[in-house]
């Protein structure tokens, strides 16, 4: 299958309906950013800088 085949059939599969997946991702990408700020600030907050 050639490159332009490829994005045909993409183009024509992602255009039926309506699909949660990209917000399930985006969900879980905000999850794992916050639990990394989260660690951050636990593990550096008490740190002090002269």
């Amino acid at each position: 299958m050639s490159l332009s085949e490829f994005v045909v059939v993409a183009s024509e599969a992602g255009g039926e309906g309506h699909s949660p997946w990209p917000y399930v991702i985006g969900g879980v990408v905000l999850l794992v950013a916050l639990l990394l700020l989260a660690g951050l600030l636990a593990f550096a907050g008490g740190r002090e800088h002269s």
